[in-house]
């Protein structure tokens, strides 16, 4: 059912089975330690680069699903997955041994939301019995991607966010007594004429408030309604924006409710300036920390609203302003 202005309601209520999620070693000194089922000890993960590395970051949060699920590879009727490097070779090269259908995504720090949002769409629809929705970060392929070499060693402005190296996969389908995806809302582009590339979480903010309020309006909810509203990866300024946009245009106080992946990743003694940022952020904190307080109904209705600045080096080379994105799926409780 699809309501009037594009938020998709899931009558079955397609089921979120388990998550893995892998970090790296800067991530696990953060304040969710505790949430990741493995920790990188150094940046190679034993490979001769770092994009190979972030490759095998999806694998292993994959295996790690599948474990909790119990299930094996060949039971997944589609993949979703995606990352931050050209053609999102680090997600097309960790799946190209599976055998599965595979769908390849690129929605920049929103790419696993949109996945979740597939995911649950094709489950409920009946077109697959599991899927996986799976996303990845590494530091320093993306610095070598978006920024500068890294012997470079450029400073930081304040709005800046730190990559996450990190990765995270939840796989979908039909069980009881299993949290449960039962809404689903496909973003609009939002450009609000933002043109710096170390301030993110500004292009981002006003795509979150558009989508998290069209599922407010849709749904006829308000924030009161759920235990917690995530955002990723909107970072601090970000965060403080989103906030703002709905104290002023709604009169709501998001504050008691909302948290957001980028700020939840690090601690501010890190280093990290505005936060953290990357397709892997969201996807480690949702598929760790997240689904395990859900599943251990420490919240019990949950809004996740990934957010992407949909840049290139190019476009922001070429004078362009950074149009924002942001899926959000709301997790039902078991």
């Amino acid at each position: 059912m699809r309501c009037e202005k594009g938020t998709i309601l899931l009558n079955k209520r397609p089921a979120l089975l388990a998550g893995g999620a892998v970090a790296g070693k800067k991530e696990g000194e953060g304040p969710l330690e505790d949430s990741f089922d493995y920790l990188l000890r150094d940046g190679r993960f034993g490979q001769k680069s770092w994009e190979k590395a972030e490759t095998e970051l999806q694998n292993e949060a994959v295996r790690f699903a599948l474990d909790k699920a119990k299930l094996s590879a060949s039971d997944l009727d589609c993949i979703f997955s995606g990352d931050l490097l050209n053609q999102c070779v680090a997600s097309s090269f960790a799946h190209r041994a599976t055998d599965t259908a595979y769908l390849g995504l690129y929605g920049a720090c929103s790419t696993f939301a949109e996945g979740l949002a597939l995911s649950a769409m094709f489950v409920n629809a009946g077109y697959a019995r599991y899927t996986a929705a799976c996303a990845s970060s590494h530091f320093c392929s993306a610095e070598r991607q978006y920024r500068y070499p890294m012997e470079y060693g450029g400073q930081r402005t304040p709005t800046a966010q730190w990559t996450v190296t990190g990765a995270g996969c939840v796989l979908m389908g039909f069980r009881e007594n299993a949290p449960c995806i039962d809404a689903v809302a496909i973003g609009k582009i939002v450009d609000a004429g933002i043109t710096d590339v170390n301030n993110m979480g500004a292009a981002m903010a006003p795509a979150a408030y558009e989508t998290v309020r069209q599922v407010f309006d849709d749904t006829a909810t308000a924030p009161e309604d759920y235990d917690l509203i995530v955002t990723g990866d909107l970072g601090q300024v970000g965060s403080d924006l989103f906030r703002d946009l709905f104290l002023v245009e709604c009169g709501c106080d998001l504050k008691e409710r909302h948290m957001d992946c980028g700020v939840m990743m690090f601690d501010p003694k890190q280093g990290v300036n505005a936060g953290g940022s990357g397709a892997g952020c969201s996807a480690a904190v949702f598929a760790g920390y997240l689904l395990r307080e859900i599943q251990n109904r420490r919240y019990r209705r949950v809004l996740f609203a990934g957010t992407g600045a949909l840049l290139s080096p190019l476009s922001s080379q070429q004078g362009e302003s950074i149009p924002g994105i942001c899926h959000a799926v709301r997790i039902g409780g078991v």
